[in-house]
């Protein structure tokens, strides 16, 4: 009898103390985001140092760009490899969540930035900068073929407006993107409390200011000098510092600014030209339907093919029988016959002339190849599994300039490839130069002499979609081609990306969602 009420105390005793640490797992689930996990510090408090935390939310999807929903799939060739290059094997591919443009970036985009830069760099100084950074018209000149009235009005002329702009190399591509990241985040600044005055910032940028441009990297470094509004040093302004006096600088961490406007990986822009989804992600989320294993039923292009390998479309209606894209159908067939024309365009077309894909992008297949991040190598198989890349050289700020003096002459921070001595002792990487990791030895079996044996180099650079001059086999997403990054063509252009942080679903899917995994410590 003694054992039993023994055993029974002790039961009671264990319920009760866990009872305990249910209630205090809960209530300390229910201050989640206002006090400290670790110290039990509260947060947003001006009596106790002020360490501000925002609250998790969804991240902003930047102008131009279209949510992507990352996910596994059968990277590479679906088709005879024709050309016989032996260059885009079949491979399973991770891709994680990111943003991508809508359309390919069109003329007048292209003009709104040589705008602000003729106006930025007005000095006689800059005359190599602004000459660097005009697309090639004479990218449409053939010997053989009148092309003289593109070379002359196909970037000028608001009748060409929306049409993909052309004779841009790797290189300006990257630079305009660069400037769209500063663009952007310097106008999101300006909203709301004004953390940049805008009648101040507006007037001093486009007369000429030249190095003391806004730039995003040297803001969030705190090498530009910026003028806040009255309502930014206000205390209506959310953001305090440790006094609880209004901070006017914006940190990464307060969620207010976006990400970089980057090209796409290979992988990304070739994941997004299929548009896999079990479902096209503008309409409602069925959970019955989910999309898991479609990439094993691979279609060819970049729309469903209801069965056939077809380039026209298929079901029934006005639009039965359209060309979905802008390409050469055969020698000599660039736009069919008059009174039927298939494609509407001799040579490129509006960005959103045909349906978009299931992921809401339009013309990944045809009008214009396109640029992607990736350095050409014909073997792939070596990259990453995941989120894949052959491209990386690590740089850092370089520290050896004085604060203050971290930016060039265009206003950009200096970087510096890190140097190898001090990455001796890491495990993921020992050199700054990743570019030609794994070239040449017994792995790959690879050499490169550019200009000796063959035509890659360190600056051939990826491009895509197959473009108005290309027969149907480059429209397929999975073929690949490469040209120097300095070189431009009057089939190429570009479309920029950007990085999604946070859940692949989105954070507010992450904490709610009953197909993610919950906070549990409620239920411990």
């Amino acid at each position: 009898m003694r054992i039993v009420r023994l055993a029974l105390k002790n039961s009671l005793a264990i319920l009760v103390l866990g009872g305990m640490l249910s209630a205090c797992s809960s209530s300390s689930s229910s201050k989640r985001g206002k006090n400290s996990d670790v110290t039990g510090w509260k947060y947003n408090d001006k009596t106790m140092g002020n360490f501000q935390v925002q609250k998790p939310k969804d991240v902003k999807t930047a102008p131009g760009l279209v949510f992507v929903q990352g996910g596994t799939f059968t990277m590479g060739q679906n088709q005879e490899d024709v050309m016989a290059d032996w260059n885009n094997v079949t491979k399973r591919q991770t891709v994680p969540s990111f943003f991508i443009d809508k359309t390919e970036i069109a003329n007048v985009h292209y003009r709104e930035y040589l705008h602000w830069m003729e106006n930025v760099f007005s000095g006689d100084e800059y005359g190599q900068l602004l000459k660097d950074a005009r697309p090639d018209s004479l990218v449409w000149r053939s010997e053989l073929a009148y092309n003289e009235p593109y070379v002359e009005y196909y970037f000028k002329h608001p009748t060409y407006n929306y049409y993909p702009v052309v004779g841009v190399s790797w290189k300006q591509a990257q630079r305009f993107c660069e400037w769209r990241t500063d663009r952007v985040n310097e106008q999101e600044l300006m909203k709301g409390p004004g953390y940049l005055d805008p009648k101040n910032q507006i007037k001093k940028t486009l007369n000429g200011a030249g190095q003391e441009n806004f730039n995003y990297k040297a803001y969030l470094l705190g090498e530009y000098q910026a003028t806040p509004s009255a309502k930014a040093r206000s205390k209506s302004n959310p953001l305090k510092d440790v006094n609880d006096r209004a901070r006017t600088q914006v940190k990464f961490e307060d969620g207010i600014l976006f990400g970089e406007y980057r090209l796409p990986k290979e992988a990304e822009w070739e994941y997004a030209a299929y548009g896999y989804m079990g479902q096209n992600p503008q309409k409602k989320f069925n959970p019955k339907k989910r999309g898991e294993e479609v990439h094993s039923s691979k279609q060819i292009y970049p729309w469903a093919n209801d069965g056939f390998d077809n380039l026209r479309y298929t079901k029934k209606g006005a639009m039965q029988g359209a060309f979905l894209a802008n390409f050469k159908r055969g020698n000599g067939d660039y736009m069919g016959v008059a009174g039927g024309l298939n494609d509407n365009g001799v040579y490129t077309v509006d960005v959103m002339q045909y349906a978009p894909n299931n992921f809401g992008i339009y013309n990944m297949a045809g009008n214009v190849n396109e640029w992607v991040l990736d350095v050409y190598r014909p073997i792939t198989a070596d990259n990453n599994d995941v989120s894949a890349l052959r491209g990386n050289v690590f740089k850092s700020v370089d520290m050896s300039k004085e604060e203050g003096s971290r930016r060039d002459s265009i206003g950009r921070i200096i970087m510096k490839n890190e140097s190898d001595s001090a990455l001796r002792n890491r495990r993921n990487y020992q050199r700054s130069y990743a570019i030609d990791f794994l070239d040449g030895d017994t792995t790959s079996g690879a050499q490169y002499g550019y200009g000796k044996t063959t035509l890659i180099s360190d600056k051939s650079r990826v491009y895509k979609g197959g473009s108005w001059n290309d027969m149907p086999y480059w429209l397929v997403p999975g073929t690949r081609r490469f040209m120097e990054e300095e070189q431009s063509t009057a089939t190429i252009g570009f479309r920029c990306a950007m990085d999604h942080v946070g859940s692949p679903e989105g954070t507010k899917k992450e904490m709610n969602s009953g197909n993610s995994f919950p906070d549990r410590r409620a239920k411990r």
